[in-house]
């Protein structure tokens, strides 16, 4: 079957309708004729089931990929993507986020899309923006959204995204009492207090058998809350916003943070430092007992609206995520809101 190049499509006759699209749904029906993308062409092409030419000249598969490279913006990472998938078995149509894939067994006409598929290459940033542009598209046309990463050597590794919400089953009524700031901490002194905030309120960790340290967020929390009155060294009160000023010069995100951390225990959760798994909390849905605490399901990372992830740096949270069995939950800030997106490892 012969096609022409023009402009951004590969063009063919009506014999294609039959071989091509009523049985293997590539392409689209347009004015009598049959309408492939360039990846489309392309993957028909390497397969032999069609020649290509351009004006009057045949093009071979070099010459038509080095020009369908310059007539669409990564065309190579789409090409990649798409042959992966067809040759796995899937029914694949272009679509607004690049791709949109049937389930296994489906096929267009007969079956709904599942997912949206988006190509990216491991060296491009990603901005949080794009990933909720996104979602937004998927949720209007009832599909979920797949990101396929290519790297260096064009293998791929997919991640499926969703918005998510944290809602636990914990929660604290505490009494009232005094700490102290003392560099990147609150000491708790009063015995009963340590015993409230620690054993029914799930709170920092204790200095001794009488006394407690908080976090930052912890203590700016509990401040909110009515709960902790803190005072510097010498004795001085110190208010929320002074509080909240002074632990934003020691660590530079600690408002993103608060504010997640504040709607995490707003809504039942208890999150404690995720430091040791690279994140800000892991994330517990129900706390009955500090001696019989159980695994945590997530690890949550506090980022701001206009956060860029990147790739490699987004894979390794996901990929130590995965390996200690929990999900990898980005909580961002927008307005007076906080919102999670649930980023994950999928297989076709």
């Amino acid at each position: 079957m012969h096609g022409e190049l023009i402009g951004d499509r590969v063009v063919l006759g009506e014999d294609a309708i039959t071989k091509l699209y009523s049985t293997s749904y590539y392409g689209r029906l347009k004015e009598g004729k049959l309408e492939l993308s360039l990846v489309e062409a392309a993957y028909l092409l390497k397969e032999g089931k069609i020649s290509i030419v351009h004006g009057e000249k045949p093009l071979d598969f070099k010459e038509f990929f080095v020009i369908a490279s310059t007539l669409m913006k990564n065309f190579e990472l789409k090409y990649i993507v798409y042959k992966d998938m067809r040759g796995r078995g899937y029914y694949v149509q272009p679509s607004v986020t690049d791709f949109r894939l049937y389930p296994r067994g489906g096929k267009p006409g007969k079956t709904r899309a599942m997912y949206f598929v988006r190509a990216i290459s491991e060296r491009e940033p990603l901005p949080l923006a794009n990933i909720l542009h996104y979602l937004e598209i998927a949720e209007n046309m009832r599909k979920h959204i797949i990101l396929a990463i290519v790297d260096e050597e064009s293998d791929i590794t997919f991640y499926d995204v969703k918005k998510t919400s944290m809602k636990g089953e914990t929660k604290f009524t505490g009494g009232k009492g005094d700490g102290t700031l003392l560099e990147d901490r609150v000491i708790v002194w009063d015995s009963a207090l340590v015993k409230v905030l620690h054993q029914k309120g799930f709170f920092g960790k204790p200095l001794d058998e009488e006394r407690l340290q908080l976090s930052l967020v912890e203590s700016a929390y509990l401040m909110k809350k009515k709960v902790l009155k803190v005072t510097d060294a010498t004795g001085n009160v110190i208010d929320v916003k002074t509080f909240t000023k002074r632990a934003s010069e020691i660590e530079a995100d600690f408002g993103h943070k608060l504010r997640v951390y504040e709607n995490l225990r707003e809504n039942g959760m208890v999150a404690k430092t995720g430091f040791k798994f690279g994140s800000h909390f892991r994330a517990y849905e129900k706390v009955e007992s500090l001696d019989r605490l159980i695994h945590s399901k997530y690890l949550v990372h506090a980022i701001s609206k206009d956060h860029v992830f990147l790739l490699p740096e987004l894979s390794r949270a996901i990929r130590l995520a995965q390996s200690v069995r929990k999900r990898m939950i980005f909580g961002y800030v927008t307005g007076k809101n906080v919102g999670y997106i649930d980023i994950g490892r999928t297989k076709l």
